[in-house]
This record gives structure tokens, sequence and C-alpha cells, in this order.
């Protein structure tokens, strides 16, 4: 069915509303509603039904856990499943900078947030151009329950669902009105959260109302500030990740290096000699010519958000009701990393040099190679984020027969603005004429230009004006104003916007043969229109600042889709067959961008006894790709890069890598350098020149996915109130859409996938200058594991009432396949791909009391080998040389989190809870293999200190 022409599209949904309403006139009896009342419609399905145990694995999380959690944030709370990967752009990843930095995602099996599809009652959320949904925009206060699909489901939803999906259920039918307030913080006194909300609503007769307003805020944790996190490689390596490039001037001139003699050490904190006297310089850098950049980044940025909500219905008649919901959102978050590693080629295409005319050169040629860090203006960026979300529907519900059936039709609205501001980067035009000619005035001042020929003193380039900088004097010869003539205001804008049309009937038809139940359906159509922009700052675009020069992006696209599903009951209440039912669902996707597509899902529920529910799942799902995959305009960066010729850290052990790199007339002595030429002394070093990343490809197709589950379920009668789960899972996605980083890249390169050698190196020194990391459809990617869980209400004790809850993850194969006919590289057990995760809570409870007690336990796994002193399995070799070198593994131990909270319900309607998390302070081991932007090598997965915290709740 094609549904490209609009009208039909229209005449379709107008159809389908008619005859449900249609339907509801002629054959509603008084009792119609009382049939449905007890229907639900359970995430996964679109059928309402009365049977809450599903085919697909489900996982909620309630308002209490949220409660008891002392979190403010819907994507720190669902980093605690047992399911969930480390976050791409987590609150440590300070050196992002791309749009979604600062946000909260969810990355359901580690296989990427824009794989795993986010609702907030049942209907799309907003996302941003690249498919990343933030959910620090969902304010957690007005929040009834969280459904997290653990299969995919694109048969039911599209677009996404490809390693499942998360649907927040928002409160409804709120009588009265409640306000609550949060404070809580780090052990060292840092990291302050704070959270406060406002909810009121009413019920009538044929009408509810709901409103909510919510703020909160999360202060800065600084990396300086402890012991673990103030060196990037930890307590044990604080001298490896020193930057070569430090604050005090450093020059190539005739064949020598030249450092400016300097009080004080690596952290910056020192007095500069005259840098005009060449006798001031020393020609070897040492380390307290270095700069320890991590003690100016933050280990965890600051975050601020503001949420209003409302929302309402009317029953129109007794048949049909007017729903909507309507939300804004605000999240302002600021992240500061070190100053500038500025160099005469911050940008290749705009070299700037030190004229020999200039007062402060102590040469007198022009300097064409020299290296300086801005310390004393710290990059700092801030994202102002605002969120709109409306959507409307009439809907409705009526008999046919002696079946109930519902019908719902509307339409869904969702924007995403994002400010991007950022400071502390440099406008070379501007440093371009602070390092030219510039000569002292007869009033003993520098001043820009030459005696003849004056430019006027200023700090303005667009009037004119100029001050003359002194670079290789380092920060204590830099003034306020030279500082900020240099210093450019950078500003980006991005926009999405997603409109979805859709009406969508479900309902009884027939009952089948023996009781075995009533064959029910599903079925709708749906419209989706995205469009969206990336506007980067105008001068850096240009190549004109050291922020990263990136393209424009905008573009459009448009789909429509319509579904079926059918819940198939085939027996009931016989041997070995208590139940048997199939659920079977198809979706058909028309794309203006790429052509169509056709999903299906395949489920099976069955009880061969009362206590025992058996469920397995065989679904097809997709990804179409996003604005940004499809219509980017890249951006350089200056990746973390391991050369895999490097003869301390490469793979010169892979006898097919070692090829390549004689082939390319490399020593197998060679050593990968920073940009002193000096041998890099740790792996994943920022490379000495911009790559290029993220460049479109209007080419691209969807990506493909299978998954399959099988689970049991079991409810023993003769123990009320437990049950356990076992569910296998094995999720395959094919025709992946690949951004990969630099080193994976070149990783593949010289592992015979020739595709990948997209590279070049300098002829002279061997060191790679150039790489680029686009879009391509490559390779595959698949995941298995075991989700296992239990859950136990006990009976009532004299001491109260206990429950327990366990939900754990054994993860048996998680691998990556560059290209079709490569090798796979199996990541499992490696960072941070832990073979298992499990979570244990106990809950106890009475009177106006309640506790809660809760263990996080995260498995043991291996990392890179430091160095051979540091190589606990120095004889280990991963496959395909695809981790690690090939050779080598260091394997850290398991860890495990402690969480502690105590309520207690006041007799004023009150409540107040106290907790911790990581109630033991326990500290995360140091990971070399951490690849995620962040200031230091701790997971950001993994507790860093203890966190306490207080609410305070009161309902009118």
């Amino acid at each position: 069915m094609n549904f490209k022409s609009n009208k039909l599209r229209d005449a379709v949904i107008v159809a389908l509303v008619a005859s449900a309403a249609a339907g509801g006139t002629a054959q509603a009896q008084e009792a119609a509603g009382a049939t449905n009342l007890d229907r639900i419609q359970v995430t996964g399905s679109r059928i309402r039904s009365v049977d809450v145990e599903t085919a697909q694995p489900i996982f909620t999380v309630s308002s209490e856990d949220i409660k008891k959690s002392g979190l403010v944030s819907v994507g720190d709370i669902l980093q605690n499943l047992t399911v969930s990967g480390t976050q791409t752009f987590s609150k440590a990843a300070v050196l992002t900078s791309n749009p979604e930095q600062g946000g909260q995602y969810v990355n359901l099996y580690n296989l990427g947030e824009q794989r795993t599809l986010v609702l907030v009652n049942g209907k799309r959320w907003t996302s941003s151009l690249a498919g990343f949904t933030d959910m620090s925009t969902i304010p957690a206060a007005l929040i009834e329950r969280i459904e997290v699909l653990k299969d995919g489901a694109s048969a039911i939803y599209g677009s996404d669902a490809i390693a499942g999906v998360v649907n927040i259920i928002l409160r409804t039918n709120f009588e009265g009105a409640e306000v609550s307030a949060l404070i809580g913080q780090n052990g060292r006194g840092d990291g302050q959260k704070e959270a406060y909300s406002f909810t009121l609503g009413a019920t009538g007769d044929r009408s509810s109302i709901l409103f909510g307003a919510s703020y909160s805020k999360e202060k800065p944790v600084w990396s300086k500030d402890r012991a673990l996190t103030r060196t990037t490689y930890g307590p044990a390596h604080p001298l490896d990740a020193l930057s070569a490039t430090g604050p005090w001037g450093r020059f190539n001139y005739d064949g020598e290096t030249y450092i400016l003699n300097h009080t004080g050490t690596y952290d910056g904190q020192g007095v500069g000699a005259d840098s005009r006297d060449l006798a001031n310089y020393h020609n070897a850098i040492s380390v307290d010519d270095r700069f320890n950049s991590t003690q100016q980044m933050m280990l965890a940025q600051e975050t601020e958000t503001k949420s209003i909500f409302t929302a309402g219905s009317f029953d129109i008649n007794d048949y049909v009701t007017f729903k909507s919901t309507v939300m804004y959102s605000e999240r302002n978050s600021e992240r500061q990393v070190a100053g500038y590693p500025l160099t005469a080629t911050a940008q290749p295409t705009y070299p700037v040099y030190i004229s020999g005319q200039s007062y402060y050169n102590p040469v007198g040629d022009d300097i064409t190679s020299w290296f300086r860090r801005t310390i004393e203006i710290p990059r700092v960026s801030r994202n102002d984020v605002k969120s709109y979300h409306f959507d409307a529907a009439l809907e409705g519900a009526f008999e046919v027969g002696t079946h109930g059936w519902n019908w719902d039709a509307g339409i869904n609205y969702n924007k995403f603005d994002v400010t991007q501001i950022s400071t502390g980067n440099v406008n070379l035009l501007a440093l371009e004429k602070a390092l030219g000619p510039s000569f002292l005035n007869a009033q003993g001042v520098v001043q820009c230009g030459t005696a003849a020929n004056p430019i006027a003193l200023g700090t303005s380039l667009s009037a004119g004006q100029c001050t003359p900088w002194n670079i290789l004097g380092g920060p204590s010869a830099s003034t306020a104003d030279a500082l900020k003539y240099i210093n450019t205001l950078g500003q980006a804008t991005q926009q999405s916007v997603s409109k979805q049309y859709f009406a969508n009937i479900t309902g009884g038809l027939f009952d089948m043969p023996g009781g075995a139940g009533e064959f029910a359906f599903a079925a709708g159509v749906e419209h989706r229109e995205v469009s969206g922009y990336d506007n980067p700052d105008q001068l850096s675009s240009a190549g004109y600042t050291t922020d990263l020069a990136a393209g424009a992006t905008s573009g459009k696209y448009k789909t429509d889709e319509v579904y079926l599903e059918l819940m198939i009951p085939v027996l009931k209440d016989l041997p070995f067959a208590k139940e048997l039912s199939f659920d079977v669902a198809s979706r058909y996707s028309d794309y203006d961008r790429f052509g169509d597509t056709t999903n299906s899902k395949f489920s099976l529920t069955w009880k061969p006894v009362e206590d025992l529910l058996v469920r397995a799942t065989y679904g097809k799902g997709f990804r179409a790709p996003t604005l940004d995959d499809t219509f980017g305009g890249g951006s350089q960066t200056f990746d973390d890069v391991t050369d895999p010729c490097d003869a301390r850290f490469g793979q010169l052990s892979n006898p097919i890598a070692a090829a390549r790199c004689a082939g390319e007339g490399l020593a197998p002595t060679f050593r990968q350098t920073d940009n002193a030429g000096v041998p890099v002394t740790a792996r994943e070093t920022q490379g000495n020149a911009p790559f290029q990343a993220g460049v479109g490809n209007a080419d691209l197709e969807p990506e493909y996915s299978k998954t399959r589950t099988v689970g049991l379920v079991f409810s023993p009668r003769w123990i009320q109130g437990l049950d356990f789960s076992l569910d296998w899972y094995k999720i395959s996605i094919s025709n992946v859409i690949t951004a990969v980083g630099a080193t994976y890249v070149l990783n593949q390169c010289y592992n015979g996938v020739t595709s990948f050698c997209n590279y070049s190196r300098d002829a002279s020194t061997g060191q790679i200058v150039s790489l680029s990391r686009g879009n391509a459809n490559l390779g595959a990617l698949e995941t298995e594991g075991y989700n296992f869980g239990m859950n136990y209400r006990l009976p009532e004790f004299a001491a109260g009432q206990f429950s327990v809850r366990l939900d754990s993850n054994y993860l048996v194969a998680f691998r990556q396949q560059s290209e079709d006919g490569a090798e796979w590289d199996d990541y499992a057990g490696y960072w941070n791909y832990p073979r298992v995760r499990a979570t244990l809570g106990v809950n106890w409870s009475k009177g106006d009391l309640s506790a809660n007690w809760n263990l996080r336990y995260y498995g043991g796994y291996r990392d890179f080998c430091y160095d051979e002193n540091e190589c606990n399995e120095p004889d280990y070799r991963t496959s395909n040389g695809g981790w690690g070198g090939g050779v080598g593994a260091n394997k850290k131990g398991s860890i495990s989190f402690q969480d502690v909270s105590v309520t207690w319900a006041a007799p004023w309607n009150g409540s107040v809870t106290v907790g911790a998390r990581n109630v033991w302070n326990k500290q995360p081991p140091i990971t070399y293999s951490l690849t995620n932007n962040s200031s230091s090598s701790i997971d950001p997965m993994l507790d860093y200190d203890r966190y306490v915290f207080m609410q305070y709740t009161q309902r009118f």
C-alpha cells in the first residue's frame, strides 16, 4: 500500500475515524464503556488487552523507584538498568562538542542511543538531527512509571526501535496539589543536586487537567579535586598524559627548538623570563614545560533544567474524548576544558606566523613554527536547549457485537532547538594582527603596526583596532586587553522538527473455537515529516578560528506508514496448554529519501501449566538514516588515535599490519609522536592534525536488524508473590551506518580491510596527518546474552513487609564486523562490555516507615596493559587484533556499589526520604581503554564518590 498521496492518506485517516465513530453510534450499549475499562495497552503492542503477561520482556521502573534513587535525571535513572551501556554523551564527556553534549540518553545493549526509541505516553519524543533523544527534558517528578521493552519493535513503532523501546508514562487523573524538593551532594562537597517540582490536578465528571512545573540543577565536579582524576591516567602515571603544548612559548628556528625559561612546573603556575632575549630559552623540552590539561577540565559538567507541562482530557460525549499534552523544557549545560593548544598551523588552511617585525620576536625573522597553550582563557561552551512538545487526539471506545473496540486519531509535534555559545577559542584574524609588526611608541606602550603606519590600540578587530600579544612570554606576560582581542565568541544553532499524524483502531473480531479467547487486531496509518538544520559559527566554518571548522547541515524527509497487528489465541485450559497464543505484526514504511521497507514480528505465548509461561519473539527492524547521517556538513576533529605502526602501542605483532607498515617505508622502531616530536607515552593520544568526520551521505540506506528472544516466566502457586524470568536474546544489525573512531578506522585498514584506508602520512616524518571517517553502510553488529530476573513479595511479618527484586544480564557476545567478509571482533568481556551486570534490591515497609537497600554489580573486564609492569595477562591475544593491539590484557576485578534510603510518611500528608548512593564510597578502577571523551580514565557509568540526598514531598 502506497501513501505517497497526501489526499489518499488523509482520506484513509478520516475513513478510519468515521467508521469507528459510526460503529460506536450504531452498536454502543449503555454499558459499552464498562467492557473497556480494564483493557490496557502495554508497551510493544497496539492491542488493548486485560492480560499484562506479554510475549516481550518488559522491565518497569516505578515512581517510587525514582524517588528512592535520589537522582534527578531520567537518563541517570535508566543508566542503572543491567542492559544499559555507557552513554556516548554522558555528563563526563566534557570533550564532546556536539549539540547533544550535556543531555542524558539511554544506550540499551551498548547498541547506541540512536537505536533505542523513546516514547512518552506511547508517542515519539523530540530528538536531535543525529537521532538522539535527550531524556533530561522529561521531568522526573511527573513520571508515573517507565516501561522498558527489551527487544525490537519496528513492526509496532517504525524506525529506531532496534535495541528496544523506552516508554515513559506520565501521571494522569491527579487530584489536588503536590510540591517536592530534593537536595544532594557528593561526599567531597561538590556535584550538588537540587530539584523542585509543583504538580496541580483536578478531575471532574467529564474532564481532567494536570499541570506541572519543575526545576533541577546539577553543579559541576572538577577533575583536579580528586587524586583519582587529577591526571588522565590516574595516580600511577601522573606524567604520561601531559600535553606537549605547554603554557610557555616554544618555537623552532634554524634547526633548533627553543622553550622559554620559567618558574613553576606543569601546572602552569609560574613566571616566564623576558621572551625578547634568546638567551632566556632552553632547547630540550622537559616535564616542567608541558601542561596537565586535566586540571582545567570538569569531570562532570553543570546542568540546569526547567520545564512546564500540562495535560487535559474532555469527554465530548459518551463515545468520544479529546486529550492533549503540552510541554516546554529548557536545558542549559556548561562545560569547561583546558585552554587551546595553539600552534602556527592550528588551522592548516590559515597558518599564523610571528612576524619578524614583532616587538616581542627574539630572533628578528618570521617564526613559522611555534606552540603555546592559552591557559589564561580555558574553553567554555554552553548548550541552551529548548524542547517543545504538543499532541492532541480524539479517542473513543465502542462495541461491535460483544467485542470492545478502541480508536484514536491525532497529531504529535516536537521541536528541538539548540544554541551553542563558546568562548576560549582564538580568532585567527585577530591573532595574525596581534603577532604581526609592532613597536614601542613614544608613550612607552607596545602598539601594532609600525611607527610609520601604526594601528590604533583597542580590542575591536571590526573597528580596525589591535592589541599586540607577547605569545612566547607565557601567561605571566599576557594582558587582559590582548586576551580579549584574540578571544572569539562562537555561536551555532541547530533545530530539529518532527510532525506526525496518526490514526489507530483496535478491537476484538470474534471468539476463537474452544474458548481459546478473542481474536483481536490493531491497525493504523501514520504520516511523519522530519526537518532540521545545523548552522555552525560562520567564522569557525571559514577556518578563521581555532574552533573545529564544520559545514552546515540542512535537510528533510517524509514517511508514510501502515501497520497491522493480530492477536491469535489458539488453545486454552487444555493439558499442557493452559494458554497458547500468537501475536503477528507487520509495518510497511515508505520514505521519500530511500524507498520502502516492510518489517514484521512474530511472538509466541505458551503456558504448558498454570505456573509457567514460555515466550518467544522473532522480529525484523530497521533504522532510517537521520538528517545528520544523510545531510551532515561534517566537521574537523582532533581525534585521540593510536598508530598501528607504533613500535610500542601499535599492531606490529599482527603480520598483516606489520607488512603494511613496512610497505609504507616505516621502520620497525617507528614511533607515533606528539607535536613536540617526542614519542607518545600512552595509547589514544590526541593527533597533531585535524581529521575530517561526519560528512553526510545522500546514498545511505537503512540499517536492518533481526531480534530473537526466548524466555520463561515461572510463578509457583505454592509461593505467593514469587516469580522468576529468564530470557535469551540475540540482536543482529546489518548495513550498519558507520561513523567509527580514528583508531578503529586504522585498525581495520591495517588488518586488510582496504575500504577503511582513508588517511595519509607526512612524507618525511611518517606521522598521520589526515584521516577521513564519514558515514557509510558498512559491516554488521551483533549482541547476544541472557536476562535473569526475580521478584518476591514475602508474606507480611510482624517486623514488616519485605520484597526482593533481582535483575541481571549475562553477555555472551558483542561482535562487530567492519564489512561483509571481514573477520568479527568480539568485545564481550572487555571495557565497556562486562560479562555480568546485576542489581539486587530489598524493600521493607512497616506503617509509616519504609527502607530500601540496593546493590549494583559490575563484572570484571579486560583492559589494555599500560606497560609490561602492569599486565596480569601478558600472553592474552585478542582476535584479529581488534582490541588492545592484539597482545596482552589487564584483567580488572568486579566492583559493586550499595545504595540505601529511608522514607517516613508524615501524618500531615508529607513524606521525607533520606539516602545515600555508593554508601561505602567505593572507587572505580582506572580504565586505560576508555575513549568516551572524558577528562580521566574512570568509567562514567561507575560511581566515583558517595552521594547523599534528602527529599521532601507534601500533598494537599
